[in-house]
């Protein structure tokens, strides 16, 4: 009796078409309002600090003295509204997912030194 409920699966399975992408040959299409990772334009920044200051998690970290720009990408909610605030117009959103970091250690001391200059202040 199972035998023909598995035949009839795979009977039926075999004029669908398949429930997911064949993904290196055909890459996935995103929403255009899906929210994926933002990105700078460095050359444009001029270091005022609004996105900071909008950011509500505070994962971004703008360093005016020594023209320094960072953003802890865990922390990041995708909320946009660094991007909207931007006098300069040099934060961007895209509708991608995060790119991959393949060096962990540089997250990590990131982390480490805004952690450090956090204490400090207090």
């Amino acid at each position: 009796m199972s035998f023909f409920q598995m035949a009839k699966t795979v009977l039926s399975s075999m004029f669908k078409k398949p429930a997911t992408l064949n993904y290196p040959v055909k890459p996935r299409e995103y929403d255009p309002i899906v929210r994926g990772h933002i990105e700078i334009e460095i050359e444009k920044c001029i270091f005022c600090g609004m996105c900071q200051r909008k950011c509500p998690t505070g994962a971004i970290k703008v360093e005016r003295a020594e023209k320094r720009w960072a953003i802890e990408p865990f922390d990041c909610i995708q909320c946009n509204n660094c991007a909207e605030s931007c006098p300069k117009d040099c934060l961007h959103m895209h509708n991608t997912a995060t790119p991959a970091n393949e060096n962990r250690d540089l997250i990590r001391d990131a982390r480490i030194s805004v952690d450090a200059e956090d204490n400090k202040d207090s």
